[in-house]
């Protein structure tokens, strides 16, 4: 009997490009940042449902998380104002669609969903660090990229690994789901 296909996984970039798009590009930067920051929480609720050695390493993925948001962050001298306009900018629903993305699926599917996002957030700081002309924007940027590398290649280390989940995984097979709000307020 021939293996049948993974099923297709939603794609988190998906639903934040066309959001994105709407917005200048200081104004990406912060919305990603912002989105950066609720794969965080992604991340340490995740590290809440596994054993050692797994734990540590989500919560390290949730640490560059945060590093990658403060790092944007800190490029903006006008980050307070930009933030409001992006938070006017998002669709009302567009918590549901981040949630429904991980809903009712088993850790794997989660985790590779977000090994996807973490590999298009790093072409997507190349991105931007190409259309940059200031050397040390593009420094940042491109040291962004690295770290979403960094836990795109955790997780799918993760997911090689043989079937962790029967040995170290704490919780149940699919995951509650953080509710990220890219509705509250940009810290």
């Amino acid at each position: 009997m021939a293996p049948t296909a993974p099923p297709e996984l939603p794609s988190i970039a998906a639903i934040l490009t066309p959001v994105a798009a709407r917005l200048p590009p200081r104004q990406q930067r912060l919305l990603i940042a912002h989105a950066e920051r609720q794969a965080a929480e992604m991340y340490r609720a995740w590290a809440a449902q596994v054993g050692a050695p797994e734990r540590d390493g989500f919560l390290r993925c949730a640490e560059r998380e945060e590093d990658i948001a403060a790092r944007i962050e800190t490029l903006e001298p006008e980050a307070g104002t930009l933030r409001r306009q992006v938070e006017a900018a998002l669709p009302p629903d567009l918590d549901a669609q981040v949630r429904a993305v991980y809903a009712g699926r088993p850790l794997e599917e989660q985790w590779e969903i977000q090994r996807r996002a973490e590999r298009a957030g790093k072409k997507t700081w190349e991105n931007f660090a190409a259309a940059e002309s200031d050397p040390a924007v593009q420094t940042v940027l491109r040291t962004c990229a690295t770290l979403e590398d960094e836990s795109a290649s955790f997780l799918a280390a993760t997911l090689e690994s043989p079937k962790q989940d029967q040995r170290n995984r704490v919780g149940r097979p699919s995951a509650t789901v953080p509710s990220p709000s890219f509705l509250s307020p940009l810290p």
